[in-house]
Formats: structure tokens, sequence, C-alpha cells
């Protein structure tokens, strides 16, 4: 029995914690491609970077700002790491603490993607099932590449330039083509056909129509793809059940390293935890990757990262686990369940 596709995760994912002041991240065993930002201590916004992009090219989930150029923040994508300018309040100013998220893409320059009708420029790891897409909007209904090989399971999708930049908008598996959400937003799924036309992604492509957040003629649009891989990330739902200090249970098939709720019935923050910020259970430390709020830290939306899964612990009557509530999740790990050579995890 294959228990999972991928031994070791950190060799596609990590979180990183790190003080303000900080020029260089050094302690990664892989080049990242995506790297997400956000200040613990203080309010400032996401800071979302990326290799196809280029360096110093910034993007914030929590606004709709087009891509800004900011020479301090994140300066070059290094073999085992990152380097900074050290002053930025994006990413590393001094008397502040910091947490990242990196992944992986491919391990040579981003390629050319003739698979839609637009041409997009990809850079894709199908080993860990993410993808960074680069494409021009052409405003009609269209397919755009996606490098990954199997269908992705969530994405989401940003306009980065004209105007003031856009919305990102979210694809989610458990959703479906004829929803999505808004990763800058607390607004509840909702229902359109102008994002994804009500087509399903393929195995090569996901659809975009009309709305000018995710095919504007002419502007330059950007989207993070993932296909769910075993033992190292996860999509789906889950009700929670309302019940403080024993909420509902979400298998994973791995340990969890971060992870990033919405609920989809009602308004409510998209909330991430990840295993660097609180180094035992219950994990109290949350952030909202649509807020450019200071990291929160509360016992009422507290949750478990087990072996092989998530616990939700406390009662929040909107974010967190009312009783009745929806949600949709997406998960990395930090170890899977058990090795593809039998060897079992253990728990915080």
């Amino acid at each position: 029995m294959a228990y999972t596709d991928i031994d070791k995760p950190t060799d596609y994912f990590e979180t990183t914690t790190y003080a303000g002041g900080t020029t260089s991240i050094t302690s990664l065993d892989f080049s990242p491609d995506w790297v997400w930002a956000k200040k613990r201590t203080g309010a400032e916004n996401h800071g979302i970077f990326d290799s196809v992009r280029g360096a110093t090219k910034t993007i914030n989930s929590n606004t709709t700002s087009a891509e800004t150029t900011r020479g301090g923040s994140l300066t070059s994508f290094d073999s085992n790491g990152w380097s900074m300018g050290g002053a930025d309040g994006i990413i590393s100013a001094s008397g502040n603490d910091y947490v990242a998220w990196a992944w992986r893409g491919s391990d040579s320059s981003a390629v050319s993607n003739t698979d839609g009708s637009i041409t997009s420029t990809v850079s894709a790891n199908t080993t860990s099932g993410f993808s960074i897409v680069k494409f021009t909007g052409t405003g009609s209904v269209a397919t755009v590449g996606h490098g990954l090989g199997v269908a992705p399971d969530w994405y989401v999708v940003k306009r980065y330039n004209g105007g003031d930049g856009g919305q990102w908008n979210a694809y989610h598996s458990s959703l479906g083509a004829t929803k999505f959400m808004l990763l800058n937003s607390t607004s509840a799924s909702q229902t359109s056909g102008t994002r994804w036309n009500n087509t399903e992604p393929t195995s090569s492509v996901f659809t975009v129509n009309t709305s000018g957040d995710v095919n504007d003629s002419g502007d330059l649009h950007i989207a993070y793809c993932f296909a769910e891989k075993k033992g190292f990330s996860k999509f789906g739902s889950y009700t929670s059940n309302g019940v403080s200090g024993n909420g509902s249970f979400t298998y994973l098939g791995f340990k969890p390293a971060f992870v990033i709720h919405k609920r989809t019935d009602s308004a409510g923050d998209w909330r991430s935890w990840n295993n660097k910020a609180d180094a035992f259970n219950q994990n109290n430390k949350s952030l909202f990757p649509n807020t450019s709020d200071s990291e929160y830290d509360t016992t009422a939306v507290g949750v478990d990262f087990l072996s092989n899964g998530i616990k939700w612990r406390q009662t929040d009557t909107v974010n967190n686990n009312p009783s009745g509530g929806t949600f949709i999740y997406m998960a990395f790990a930090e170890n899977p369940f058990v090795t593809s050579t039998g060897i079992p995890t253990t728990a915080r």
C-alpha cells in the first residue's frame, strides 16, 4: 500500500519564521519559486513573490492592488532560500517577527505552454503538484495551460497590472467550477459563470471567462495552481460541529505544516495556522490571508496539528467551529502519516 507520494515534504514546501532585519534565508532544501511572507508583530500587508514575475515584484493577498516593485524586499531566489533588502516592512523590518511559506516550482527556467488557447508562461513541479502560471488576458472565453499533468484541485488567479489590479479569484474542487471565492474578501462562495465558464479544469488547462479579474483583455494575470498529492497536500471540505474543545476532525494523511481554511456558506475571514508559530498543541496563533492584521493569538480559535490531520478545537461563531458551518481548506505536510517505507510520524 502506498501511503505517500513524497517522503520528505520539506524538499518541496517549508514554513520559516525569522526576525526582521534578516537579509537572507538559507535553511531550505530547495530553491523556492513562490514565497509568501507576513509580518507577525503588527499590521502589514502580505507579501507574495514568485520567480515567474521576478524578484522584488510584490502583490498582496489581502488587497486588489496591482504589482509593485520594492527594491528592499525579496531581492533574489537562491539555491537554499532567498535574499532580502533587510528593511522592507513587508518582509524583513528590524524589530519585528515574520513567517514565510515557500514552494518549489520547476527546477529550470519557466517555459512557454501552448496547451490552452492562451499561451502561458509556466513554472511547474509535477511531483509536488504546484505551478505558477502567467498569461495575458483576452477578454473572451479562453483556456490556459497549467503544466501539472493532472487536474488542479485549487487555483487562484489575479490580474496584477492595469488600473488597481484585481481581486483574487479562487477555484476549489469541493465547490466546483460554477462557484468562486475571493481570497482578499470575507464573502461566502459565489455562483458565477464569468470566472471559470462553468467548466472544470483538465489535466492540461483551466478555463477563464470574461471577468476582468481573471481574463482582462491585454492585462497580465498570475495563477497559483495546486493538485493534491498523497501524504503531501490535501484540498477538501468539512462541516464543523460547534462543540467547544472537541470540534470536528479532518483527516489529511499527514502531519500538517500549513493550513488555510474558509467558511463557504457565510461571510468570514480566511484563516491560516502553521507548524512554527506554536511548537505544541493547541495551536492558537493564526493569520488572516484577507487582512493586514498581525498574528492573532487566542484559544478561541485554536487547532491541534495531529500525526494524520487536524482537530478543530474551539467554537467560534463564524470563523472556526460553528455548528453546521461548511468550510473548504488547503493543507501542506510537515511529514506524511506513514512514509513509503512504512515509517510512521509522531504527533506534536
